[in-house]
């Protein structure tokens, strides 16, 4: 088992001074899939990410990333992980492909950063000074660091954040094709979209304590709730039902309407339903 886990976790600690910010997680990642780690600010989620990371020390607990303890690694664990922060650093009179060739120079065993750049869709961009990129261009350059070093596993901290929806999907596209190639990647995000769309698992972390693990649609066992049938009466009253049977349910209603339902929507919760019901909100 521990050779199929890119991490593990027990009874992770972290506290500064009176407050608790991890109350003893356990957390497995296994190799080669997308884990999302949800949460909001002040639950635990970036202290977490930042102990997997080597980043922070713990008070107590376990955790083993890529085989080591992040906070005592092997001389090589450094280059094997990849690491996408919300800003990597400004290089304005620097262009793509020289930015690319500078960090490729401290792996042993760098990708090729003209394909790196290719990869990550920048190609026609290599000769660009990065002053001059998008925000979303500049999010793809942050990618191409991270992963110009072949890691086996990628954090990505919050990697859309303050894109528009276009630059959002192309991103999401990136991510999936570096899945697709055998990478794992740990996720943070807000965007409740974002981990549906990307992530075969998530976690939701809510006052320094894991709530849930499972894939997106089954959170929370969502996947077993309630669908919502709505529909609009001939005076014009919209109505609604609740029904572990929807199917049959809008059949009746066909019957009685002779044919097409006015209104008719079918509706189940979403994961950000699930996810503000576990973090405490209404």
């Amino acid at each position: 088992m521990e050779d199929e886990l890119a991490i593990s976790v027990r009874g992770l600690r972290k506290a500064y001074r009176e407050t608790v910010a991890v109350a003893g997680v356990d957390l497995d990642v296994r190799r080669g899939e997308v884990f999302a780690l949800l949460g909001p600010n002040g639950a635990g989620k970036t202290t977490t990410v930042e102990i997997l990371e080597g980043y922070r020390k713990r008070d107590a607990g376990e955790v083993s990333v890529l085989g080591s303890d992040p906070a005592a690694p092997a001389a090589d664990w450094r280059s094997r992980v990849g690491i996408v922060l919300q800003g990597t650093g400004e290089f304005d009179e620097l262009t793509v492909s020289e930015v690319v060739r500078h960090f490729a120079g401290f792996y042993a065993d760098a990708d090729d950063p003209d394909k790196v750049i290719a990869r990550v869709g920048l190609a026609d961009k290599a000769k660009a000074r990065t002053h001059a990129l998008s925000g979303g261009q500049k999010r793809r350059l942050d990618v191409a660091l991270g992963i110009v070093g072949r890691p086996e596993l990628l954090f990505l901290d919050e990697p859309t954040t303050g894109f528009d929806p276009e630059a959002r999907r192309e991103f999401w596209e990136l991510i999936r094709d570096l899945a697709a190639a055998g990478t794992t990647i740990l996720l943070t995000t807000h965007y409740l979209d974002e981990a549906e769309a990307l992530a075969d698992r998530v976690g939701v972390i809510a006052d320094g304590r894991l709530v849930e693990v499972a894939a997106p649609g089954r959170l929370g066992n969502r996947h077993e709730a309630l669908a919502t049938v709505s529909w609009r009466t001939p005076e014009g009253v919209v109505e609604s039902a609740e029904s572990a049977t929807p199917t049959a349910l809008v059949a009746e209603l066909a019957t009685r309407f002779g044919g097409e339902v006015p209104g008719l929507t079918v509706t189940r919760p979403t994961l950000e339903d699930v996810y503000l019901r576990m973090i405490g909100h209404t």
